[in-house]
């Protein structure tokens, strides 16, 4: 927490951007961390599905307000790389680390495969909708597409925010007895009141904005310092520093044997994020320069696969070490690849 009143007065100082870039990130990740542990407190007495929601839209307020700046400046490849970044890095980094982590304590760990299952197809859908602005720009030609990529994007960005509302009233109402868990350890009590971690929650929002300016402000002296790409800053370096409160949260929630928490905030943020940050996002933009959802082929592939894999690993209703370790892997051979390009 040090790094905060350090980076407002590095602000006001003139700190390079670079520099400034650190002191924001570093002072993000444990903002991020405690909003997880609001959250975490919530859940105890809102129950799991609901907890973990809370813990996937305010760990998703980090990236969405990070994402508001770099839209305002026109950074749209950090903000789309960002997005499909999030996806990647909540799937196979906090799901994969949630995994290898609860495995190694408990070895074989159990979870409600029908509720996997609706979010599962859920995000396959999403994420074939998602796709379907890049796959027309990658298939026809620019002439043909260049005056109507603006509104087939605001388009989809319609349909998905619509079909999140439903993904809502389902969950939530029609059947949220699918999304009844009981834990062995139900004596387990909340640390702080419930107004306590309301206010945490808030405070710790209102903290993430200022830092995300500065971190925004950052990008450009950052990526010429390192010799980073604006692609590799958005998948990957945003994405860590905003799903702080997931892995914090989602681990946490493995190494206790609730899995179900777990994985409803890594897979449910990944929905989060394409049916809701993503529209919105170019909801906003069209308030500055209207940003399109055209993402590269390596991007889409990612994704897919990222999809895919998750599908599969979680389509069984149980997990151990060695598929957390899997998914480990494949993220870090992604973040290779985005790294060289």
């Amino acid at each position: 927490m040090i790094f905060i009143p350090i980076s407002i007065i590095g602000k006001f100082m003139h700190f390079s951007s670079a520099v400034m870039f650190i002191l924001a990130a570093l002072s993000i990740i444990p903002l991020a961390g405690l909003m997880g542990e609001g959250t975490e407190e919530i859940s105890f007495y809102s129950g799991p599905k609901i907890g973990g929601f809370l813990n996937a839209t305010f760990g998703n307020a980090t990236e969405l307000i990070i994402s508001f700046f770099a839209l305002k400046q026109g950074l749209f490849e950090v903000v789309k790389s960002s997005i499909s970044g999030s996806i990647i890095g909540n799937i196979l980094l906090v799901l994969g680390a949630s995994m290898l982590c609860g495995g190694i304590k408990h070895k074989t760990q159990k979870f409600n495969k029908n509720v996997v299952d609706v979010t599962s197809s859920m995000l396959l859908f999403a994420v074939i909708g998602l796709c379907i602005p890049a796959v027309f720009t990658h298939t026809f030609s620019n002439d043909l597409l260049n005056t109507k990529y603006e509104g087939l994007s605001l388009a989809v960005s319609i349909i998905m925010f619509i079909l999140y509302i439903f993904s809502l009233i389902f969950s939530f109402f029609t059947h949220k007895e699918l999304y009844a868990v009981k834990y062995e350890n139900e004596d387990e009590k909340a640390k702080w009141s419930l107004t306590k971690a309301i206010v945490i929650l808030v405070v710790s929002t209102i903290f993430i904005a200022i830092e995300s300016e500065f971190l925004v402000d950052g990008v450009e002296g950052i990526t010429t310092k390192l010799g980073l790409s604006e692609t590799f800053v958005g998948i990957i370096l945003i994405p860590i520093i905003g799903n702080a409160a997931e892995h914090t949260t989602a681990i946490s929630m493995a190494l206790k044997n609730k899995m179900d928490v777990a994985i409803e905030i890594a897979i449910g943020s990944s929905l989060q994020i394409i049916l809701f940050v993503a529209p919105i996002l170019v909801f906003l933009s069209l308030l500055f320069t209207p940003m399109t959802i055209i993402f590269n082929q390596f991007e889409l592939i990612a994704l897919i696969v990222t999809v895919l894999i998750a599908n599969k690993v979680a389509g069984d209703g149980e997990s151990n070490w060695l598929e957390g370790a899997q998914l480990v892997a494949v993220y870090l051979i992604i973040a290779a690849g985005f790294f060289i390009l």
